[in-house]
Protein backbone atom coordinates (compact mmCIF):
# COMPACT_ATOMS: atom_id res chain seq x y z
CA UNK A 1 0.00 0.00 0.00
CA UNK A 2 1.34 3.65 -0.82
CA UNK A 3 2.65 6.25 1.40
CA UNK A 4 -0.18 8.46 0.07
CA UNK A 5 -3.57 5.98 0.45
CA UNK A 6 -2.21 5.08 3.99
CA UNK A 7 -1.97 9.12 4.91
CA UNK A 8 -5.48 9.41 3.63
CA UNK A 9 -7.28 6.59 5.01
CA UNK A 10 -6.45 3.77 2.72
CA UNK A 11 -8.18 0.46 3.99
CA UNK A 12 -5.94 -2.56 5.37
CA UNK A 13 -6.18 -6.15 5.67
CA UNK A 14 -6.69 -7.68 9.10
CA UNK A 15 -4.00 -5.38 10.81
CA UNK A 16 -4.24 -4.44 13.96
CA UNK A 17 -3.97 -0.98 15.53
CA UNK A 18 -0.72 0.77 14.74
CA UNK A 19 1.03 1.09 18.35
CA UNK A 20 0.55 4.26 19.80
CA UNK A 21 -2.45 4.29 19.02
CA UNK A 22 -4.65 5.60 22.71
CA UNK A 23 -8.86 4.88 21.64
CA UNK A 24 -10.72 7.77 23.26
CA UNK A 25 -13.98 6.71 22.23
CA UNK A 26 -15.79 3.49 20.67
CA UNK A 27 -19.38 2.72 19.26
CA UNK A 28 -21.00 0.07 17.21
CA UNK A 29 -22.60 0.75 14.05
CA UNK A 30 -24.10 -1.82 11.83
CA UNK A 31 -21.88 -4.65 12.67
CA UNK A 32 -18.86 -2.27 12.37
CA UNK A 33 -16.69 -0.86 15.50
CA UNK A 34 -16.16 2.55 15.31
CA UNK A 35 -12.99 4.08 17.55
CA UNK A 36 -12.13 7.37 17.87
CA UNK A 37 -7.96 7.56 18.20
CA UNK A 38 -5.82 10.22 20.03
CA UNK A 39 -3.48 11.68 17.30
CA UNK A 40 -1.46 14.76 18.28
CA UNK A 41 -0.72 17.80 16.14
CA UNK A 42 1.54 20.19 17.94
CA UNK A 43 -1.13 21.24 21.17
CA UNK A 44 -4.27 20.26 18.87
CA UNK A 45 -5.76 16.89 18.11
CA UNK A 46 -6.18 15.66 15.07
CA UNK A 47 -9.40 13.60 13.65
CA UNK A 48 -8.73 10.37 13.37
CA UNK A 49 -10.43 6.60 13.99
CA UNK A 50 -10.33 3.30 12.95
CA UNK A 51 -13.36 1.36 12.00
CA UNK A 52 -12.89 -2.37 12.06
CA UNK A 53 -15.55 -5.72 11.48
CA UNK A 54 -15.34 -9.31 11.21
CA UNK A 55 -15.71 -10.41 7.78
CA UNK A 56 -15.81 -14.13 6.88
CA UNK A 57 -13.56 -15.02 10.36
CA UNK A 58 -11.52 -12.28 9.26
CA UNK A 59 -11.34 -9.39 10.87
CA UNK A 60 -10.46 -6.23 9.00
CA UNK A 61 -9.18 -2.99 9.70
CA UNK A 62 -9.84 0.13 8.05
CA UNK A 63 -8.58 3.74 9.47
CA UNK A 64 -9.01 7.04 8.43
CA UNK A 65 -7.02 10.53 9.05
CA UNK A 66 -8.76 13.45 8.15
CA UNK A 67 -7.27 17.40 8.72
CA UNK A 68 -9.40 18.67 10.63
CA UNK A 69 -8.30 20.14 13.83
CA UNK A 70 -10.27 20.82 17.58
CA UNK A 71 -8.56 21.60 21.25
CA UNK A 72 -10.98 19.00 23.05
CA UNK A 73 -10.89 15.64 23.18
CA UNK A 74 -14.77 15.58 24.15
CA UNK A 75 -15.07 17.30 20.20
CA UNK A 76 -12.40 15.06 19.02
CA UNK A 77 -14.24 11.74 19.73
CA UNK A 78 -18.01 13.20 18.79
CA UNK A 79 -16.50 14.13 14.87
CA UNK A 80 -14.55 10.74 14.87
CA UNK A 81 -17.21 8.52 15.90
CA UNK A 82 -19.33 10.81 13.30
CA UNK A 83 -17.39 10.53 10.25
CA UNK A 84 -17.05 7.09 11.18
CA UNK A 85 -20.65 6.49 10.69
CA UNK A 86 -20.61 8.50 7.33
CA UNK A 87 -17.57 6.33 5.98
CA UNK A 88 -19.98 3.33 6.72
CA UNK A 89 -23.57 4.82 5.30
CA UNK A 90 -21.27 5.41 2.18
CA UNK A 91 -18.56 2.81 1.80
CA UNK A 92 -20.17 -0.22 3.79
CA UNK A 93 -17.43 -3.24 3.22
CA UNK A 94 -16.06 -1.98 0.49
CA UNK A 95 -13.59 0.21 2.59
CA UNK A 96 -11.43 -3.13 2.85
CA UNK A 97 -11.29 -3.11 -0.60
Amino acid sequence: MSFLSKLFGGGSKAAPEPAGDKPLGEESYKGFVIRAIEMRAGSEYQLAGTIEKDVSGELKLYRFVRADRMSSKDDLVSLALNKGRQIIDEQGERIFS
